[in-house]
C-alpha cells in the first residue's frame, strides 16, 4: 500500500472521492473551492471547510491575533472564488493543555476582528486536547450566492484571458501569508457590474499547483507569459509561479467580457497574463503540494 507521500493531494483526494454519498440538493461536490447546495429560489449556499496547523501555516511565534485572523480569511477566500458572501462559521481549536489560556483568548480576538469585518457569525465549534504539543484551528464557513450563479472552476473554455488579482510570490517572506485581505469585494464588485468570469478559483497553493487545476476541471490546456506575472516586489517570475498562499484571485473571462472590464473602474485591479487553450499544456513549475516529503 503506498505512503501518502507517494501519491501526492491530488491522486489522494481521487481515491478518497470516488465513490462518496450525495443527495439532490448538493449542485457541486467536491473539485472546487466550495461545495453548493441549493437553499431557494433566491440563493443557493456554499459550504467550506479550512485548517491551519501550527509549523506549516504558522510557526509558534506567530501573534494569536494573526493566527486566527488566518485561520477564517482563508475560507472566506474561497467563498470570495465562489462569488458568493460569507455567513456563519464553526470553530474547531486543537492544542495541548499546557498552551496558556491567553492563546485561545488572542485567537478569538483575531477571529472576531475578521468576523465582524465580513459580517460573520461566529456560530459554535469544538475544543479539543492535543496528546502532543501543537496548535491547529479548523473554520467551517457557509456563504451564499444567488441561485445558479457560482463561479466555478470548470467553466472556463479555449480562448478565455487568464486574470489574477494583486501580485504573487513573497507570501511568507512579507508575511502577506498572514495579513491578507480575501477578495470578496472585488469578486462581488466584478459580478455586479456585469463582468462574468467563465471560471475562478483563489490562489492558496500557488499558481503553478492551482492553474492546472483549474484548466483541467475546464478540459482547457493553458498558457502564461511569465514576464507579465505580477509579482511582489523582490521576487521573481519564478517566486510567483512556486510560492503559495496569495490568496488573490485566479480568473478566466470570455472575450466578451474582457471587453467589460477595459472600460470598467476594475480594469486595473486585474493582471492578464495568458490564456485557456485547447491542447495540453507543458509541465509547470510545481506551487505548493500537500504531503510530499
Amino acid at each position: 500500500m503506498p505512503a501518502l507521500s507517494e501519491l501526492g493531494e491530488n491522486a489522494i483526494l481521487q481515491r478518497l472521492l470516488s465513490d462518496i454519498p450525495v443527495n439532490a440538493a448538493l449542485i457541486t461536490g467536491p473539485g472546487d473551492d466550495c461545495a453548493v447546495v441549493a437553499r431557494n429560489d433566491e440563493w443557493d449556499t456554499l459550504l467550506k471547510t479550512d485548517v491551519v496547523v501550527e509549523k506549516l501555516h504558522f510557526t509558534p511565534e506567530t501573534s494569536p491575533e494573526r493566527i486566527g485572523r488566518k485561520a477564517l480569511a482563508r475560507a472566506v477566500s474561497d467563498i470570495a472564488a465562489m462569488g458568493g458572501i460569507p455567513e456563519h462559521a464553526l470553530i474547531t481549536i486543537l492544542c495541548h493543555p499546557s498552551r496558556p489560556v491567553a492563546l485561545l483568548e488572542g485567537i478569538y480576538r483575531g477571529l472576531n476582528s475578521l468576523a465582524a469585518q465580513f459580517g460573520i457569525s461566529l456560530a459554535g465549534g469544538e475544543t479539543s486536547g492535543l496528546p502532543y504539543d501543537g496548535l491547529v484551528i479548523n473554520v467551517a464557513l457557509t456563504g451564499r450566492v444567488e441561485h445558479g450563479n457560482a463561479v466555478l472552476r470548470s467553466g472556463g473554455a479555449p480562448g478565455d484571458l487568464l486574470f489574477v488579482s494583486g501580485v504573487l510570490g513573497g507570501s511568507f517572506p512579507s508575511e502577506w501569508h498572514l495579513d491578507f485581505e480575501p477578495r470578496v469585494e472585488l469578486a462581488r464588485g466584478l459580478l455586479k457590474a456585469g463582468i462574468r468570469p467563465s471560471a475562478m478559483m483563489d490562489l492558496s497553493d500557488g499558481l503553478g499547483s492551482d492553474l492546472p487545476r483549474l484548466a483541467a476541471a475546464s478540459g482547457c490546456g493553458f498558457e502564461i507569459r511569465e514576464q507579465d506575472l505580477p509579482c511582489r516586489p523582490g521576487f521573481s517570475p519564478a517566486d510567483a509561479v512556486s510560492h503559495g498562499e496569495d490568496y488573490e484571485l485566479l480568473i478566466a473571462l470570455p472575450p466578451s467580457q474582457v471587453e467589460i472590464l477595459a472600460t470598467s473602474s476594475f480594469a486595473k485591479a486585474l493582471h492578464n497574463i495568458g490564456c485557456l487553450t485547447p491542447h495540453p499544456t507543458p509541465e509547470i513549475a510545481s506551487g505548493w503540494q500537500h504531503f510530499c516529503s
